[in-house]
Protein backbone atom coordinates (compact mmCIF):
# COMPACT_ATOMS: atom_id res chain seq x y z
CA UNK A 1 0.00 0.00 0.00
CA UNK A 2 1.42 3.42 -1.03
CA UNK A 3 -0.64 5.04 1.41
CA UNK A 4 1.39 3.31 4.20
CA UNK A 5 4.18 2.01 2.89
CA UNK A 6 3.46 -2.21 3.68
CA UNK A 7 3.73 -4.96 1.80
CA UNK A 8 0.26 -6.75 2.23
CA UNK A 9 -1.43 -9.88 1.48
CA UNK A 10 -4.61 -8.74 0.50
CA UNK A 11 -5.68 -5.49 1.02
CA UNK A 12 -5.47 -2.91 2.87
CA UNK A 13 -7.34 -3.05 5.97
CA UNK A 14 -6.76 0.41 6.41
CA UNK A 15 -6.92 1.80 3.13
CA UNK A 16 -9.37 -0.65 1.48
CA UNK A 17 -8.89 -2.54 -1.99
CA UNK A 18 -7.17 -1.29 -5.01
CA UNK A 19 -9.75 -0.10 -7.92
CA UNK A 20 -8.84 -2.11 -10.41
CA UNK A 21 -9.03 -1.38 -14.38
CA UNK A 22 -9.63 -3.98 -16.85
CA UNK A 23 -8.01 -4.33 -20.14
CA UNK A 24 -10.40 -3.60 -23.54
CA UNK A 25 -11.71 -6.75 -24.92
CA UNK A 26 -10.15 -7.18 -28.08
CA UNK A 27 -12.35 -8.42 -30.60
CA UNK A 28 -11.05 -11.72 -32.04
CA UNK A 29 -10.23 -11.97 -35.77
CA UNK A 30 -12.90 -13.94 -37.21
CA UNK A 31 -15.42 -10.90 -35.57
CA UNK A 32 -13.27 -8.52 -36.87
CA UNK A 33 -13.57 -9.55 -40.20
CA UNK A 34 -17.66 -9.55 -40.12
CA UNK A 35 -18.71 -6.97 -43.28
CA UNK A 36 -20.71 -3.94 -41.99
CA UNK A 37 -24.13 -4.54 -43.07
CA UNK A 38 -24.05 -7.80 -41.54
CA UNK A 39 -24.31 -8.82 -37.82
CA UNK A 40 -24.01 -11.26 -35.44
CA UNK A 41 -26.83 -12.87 -33.03
CA UNK A 42 -26.61 -15.20 -29.83
CA UNK A 43 -29.05 -17.97 -30.77
CA UNK A 44 -28.45 -19.84 -27.66
CA UNK A 45 -26.22 -20.07 -24.38
CA UNK A 46 -24.83 -23.39 -23.75
CA UNK A 47 -23.00 -24.88 -20.68
CA UNK A 48 -19.97 -23.03 -19.66
CA UNK A 49 -21.35 -19.53 -21.05
CA UNK A 50 -20.75 -21.15 -24.70
CA UNK A 51 -22.50 -18.89 -27.07
CA UNK A 52 -24.22 -20.14 -30.52
CA UNK A 53 -24.00 -17.29 -32.97
CA UNK A 54 -25.59 -17.14 -35.91
CA UNK A 55 -24.96 -13.93 -39.03
CA UNK A 56 -27.65 -12.23 -39.93
CA UNK A 57 -27.93 -9.72 -42.62
CA UNK A 58 -28.18 -5.68 -41.64
CA UNK A 59 -29.38 -4.63 -44.60
CA UNK A 60 -30.67 -6.11 -48.29
CA UNK A 61 -28.05 -8.24 -49.77
CA UNK A 62 -28.19 -8.91 -53.52
CA UNK A 63 -28.30 -12.36 -54.94
CA UNK A 64 -25.28 -13.77 -56.80
CA UNK A 65 -22.97 -11.61 -54.11
CA UNK A 66 -20.16 -13.44 -53.08
CA UNK A 67 -18.41 -13.74 -49.65
CA UNK A 68 -14.59 -15.01 -49.05
CA UNK A 69 -12.84 -17.08 -49.11
CA UNK A 70 -12.85 -19.02 -46.02
CA UNK A 71 -10.38 -18.65 -43.44
CA UNK A 72 -8.88 -21.68 -41.98
CA UNK A 73 -6.09 -23.83 -41.45
CA UNK A 74 -5.24 -26.75 -43.32
CA UNK A 75 -5.55 -29.61 -41.92
CA UNK A 76 -6.10 -33.34 -42.21
CA UNK A 77 -7.85 -33.95 -39.24
CA UNK A 78 -10.88 -31.88 -38.25
CA UNK A 79 -10.14 -30.77 -34.61
CA UNK A 80 -12.93 -29.03 -34.21
CA UNK A 81 -16.71 -30.06 -35.46
CA UNK A 82 -19.84 -28.44 -34.74
CA UNK A 83 -22.86 -30.04 -35.99
CA UNK A 84 -24.58 -26.97 -36.69
CA UNK A 85 -21.84 -26.06 -39.07
CA UNK A 86 -20.73 -27.17 -42.64
CA UNK A 87 -17.76 -29.45 -43.13
CA UNK A 88 -15.53 -27.87 -45.75
CA UNK A 89 -12.75 -29.62 -47.55
CA UNK A 90 -10.14 -28.64 -50.63
CA UNK A 91 -7.94 -30.06 -52.88
CA UNK A 92 -4.50 -28.32 -52.46
CA UNK A 93 -1.45 -30.03 -54.10
CA UNK A 94 -3.13 -33.37 -55.15
CA UNK A 95 -4.29 -33.77 -51.50
CA UNK A 96 -7.46 -33.39 -49.82
CA UNK A 97 -7.49 -30.97 -46.45
CA UNK A 98 -9.94 -29.78 -43.80
CA UNK A 99 -10.19 -25.89 -43.12
CA UNK A 100 -10.10 -26.74 -40.03
CA UNK A 101 -11.05 -23.62 -37.16
CA UNK A 102 -10.07 -24.54 -33.31
CA UNK A 103 -11.05 -20.53 -32.60
CA UNK A 104 -12.19 -17.69 -33.65
CA UNK A 105 -8.63 -16.22 -34.21
CA UNK A 106 -7.77 -19.15 -37.09
CA UNK A 107 -10.63 -17.97 -39.61
CA UNK A 108 -12.61 -15.15 -40.47
CA UNK A 109 -16.92 -14.62 -40.04
CA UNK A 110 -17.70 -17.27 -42.41
CA UNK A 111 -17.07 -20.19 -39.51
CA UNK A 112 -19.86 -18.66 -37.62
CA UNK A 113 -22.32 -19.27 -40.82
CA UNK A 114 -24.49 -22.11 -40.03
CA UNK A 115 -25.54 -25.08 -42.27
CA UNK A 116 -29.30 -25.18 -43.80
CA UNK A 117 -31.38 -27.74 -43.33
CA UNK A 118 -33.77 -27.31 -46.13
CA UNK A 119 -33.81 -25.24 -49.72
CA UNK A 120 -36.52 -22.95 -48.31
CA UNK A 121 -33.68 -21.21 -45.75
CA UNK A 122 -30.88 -21.88 -47.58
CA UNK A 123 -29.04 -18.13 -48.32
CA UNK A 124 -26.10 -19.37 -49.32
CA UNK A 125 -24.46 -21.62 -51.39
CA UNK A 126 -20.96 -23.06 -50.63
CA UNK A 127 -17.93 -23.63 -53.52
CA UNK A 128 -14.51 -24.81 -54.27
CA UNK A 129 -12.28 -22.19 -56.59
CA UNK A 130 -8.76 -22.53 -57.63
CA UNK A 131 -8.04 -24.38 -54.37
CA UNK A 132 -10.30 -21.70 -51.88
CA UNK A 133 -14.05 -22.12 -50.50
CA UNK A 134 -16.67 -19.02 -51.13
CA UNK A 135 -20.12 -18.83 -50.00
CA UNK A 136 -22.82 -17.26 -52.87
CA UNK A 137 -26.00 -15.94 -52.21
CA UNK A 138 -28.99 -17.89 -54.46
CA UNK A 139 -31.46 -15.26 -53.16
CA UNK A 140 -32.05 -12.01 -52.31
CA UNK A 141 -31.55 -11.88 -48.36
CA UNK A 142 -33.67 -9.64 -47.05
CA UNK A 143 -32.61 -7.68 -43.57
CA UNK A 144 -32.86 -9.65 -40.21
CA UNK A 145 -32.77 -13.00 -42.16
CA UNK A 146 -29.65 -14.86 -41.36
CA UNK A 147 -27.47 -16.37 -43.75
CA UNK A 148 -27.54 -20.41 -44.22
CA UNK A 149 -25.63 -21.94 -46.20
CA UNK A 150 -25.45 -25.75 -48.12
CA UNK A 151 -23.09 -27.33 -50.54
CA UNK A 152 -23.25 -26.10 -54.43
CA UNK A 153 -23.99 -30.05 -56.21
CA UNK A 154 -20.50 -30.39 -57.63
CA UNK A 155 -19.04 -29.49 -54.52
CA UNK A 156 -21.66 -31.70 -52.83
CA UNK A 157 -19.91 -34.44 -54.66
CA UNK A 158 -16.44 -33.55 -53.63
CA UNK A 159 -17.55 -33.73 -49.95
CA UNK A 160 -19.41 -37.25 -50.52
CA UNK A 161 -22.71 -34.99 -49.47
CA UNK A 162 -26.34 -34.57 -50.85
CA UNK A 163 -26.93 -31.98 -52.95
CA UNK A 164 -29.44 -30.83 -50.92
CA UNK A 165 -29.82 -30.94 -47.47
CA UNK A 166 -33.59 -32.01 -45.45
CA UNK A 167 -33.53 -33.14 -42.17
CA UNK A 168 -36.55 -35.62 -40.79
CA UNK A 169 -38.98 -33.32 -39.08
CA UNK A 170 -38.20 -35.23 -35.27
CA UNK A 171 -34.47 -33.98 -35.74
CA UNK A 172 -35.56 -30.32 -36.91
CA UNK A 173 -35.55 -27.97 -33.38
CA UNK A 174 -37.73 -24.74 -33.97
CA UNK A 175 -36.19 -21.86 -35.01
CA UNK A 176 -36.20 -18.26 -33.24
CA UNK A 177 -37.96 -16.18 -36.48
CA UNK A 178 -36.22 -14.52 -38.32
CA UNK A 179 -38.18 -11.95 -40.31
CA UNK A 180 -39.42 -10.23 -37.61
CA UNK A 181 -37.45 -8.28 -34.92
CA UNK A 182 -35.30 -10.89 -33.20
CA UNK A 183 -36.58 -11.12 -29.35
CA UNK A 184 -32.76 -12.29 -28.86
CA UNK A 185 -30.24 -10.10 -28.34
CA UNK A 186 -27.76 -8.36 -31.04
CA UNK A 187 -24.20 -8.86 -30.29
CA UNK A 188 -22.46 -6.08 -31.07
CA UNK A 189 -19.16 -7.73 -33.46
CA UNK A 190 -16.34 -5.31 -32.21
CA UNK A 191 -16.78 -5.82 -28.02
CA UNK A 192 -19.22 -8.23 -27.23
CA UNK A 193 -22.23 -6.34 -25.62
CA UNK A 194 -25.61 -7.17 -26.74
CA UNK A 195 -28.65 -5.33 -27.33
CA UNK A 196 -32.64 -5.81 -27.23
CA UNK A 197 -33.18 -4.56 -30.37
CA UNK A 198 -30.78 -3.98 -34.01
CA UNK A 199 -31.89 0.30 -33.49
CA UNK A 200 -29.97 -0.23 -30.05
CA UNK A 201 -27.16 -1.95 -31.92
CA UNK A 202 -26.80 0.40 -34.49
CA UNK A 203 -26.76 3.28 -32.24
CA UNK A 204 -24.14 1.31 -30.13
CA UNK A 205 -22.12 1.41 -32.91
CA UNK A 206 -21.86 4.57 -34.15
CA UNK A 207 -20.37 5.44 -30.45
CA UNK A 208 -17.33 2.56 -32.11
CA UNK A 209 -17.02 4.72 -35.16
CA UNK A 210 -16.70 8.16 -33.48
CA UNK A 211 -14.13 6.73 -31.47
CA UNK A 212 -12.03 5.63 -34.66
Amino acid sequence: CEDCGKSLIGECKLHGPLIRAKDRVIPSRARLTLPHYLTLRVLELRAGNQQILGVFAKKVIQKRTQFGPYVGQLSTKLTCYDESRLVLQVLKDGGKYFLDTPNEDCGNWMMFVRLARNQEEQTLVAYQHCGEVYFTTVKPIEPHTELKVWYAADYAKFMEASAVFIKEESDVSPLPPVAKEPIDPWICSSCGSTFATFALLESHQCIHKDRL
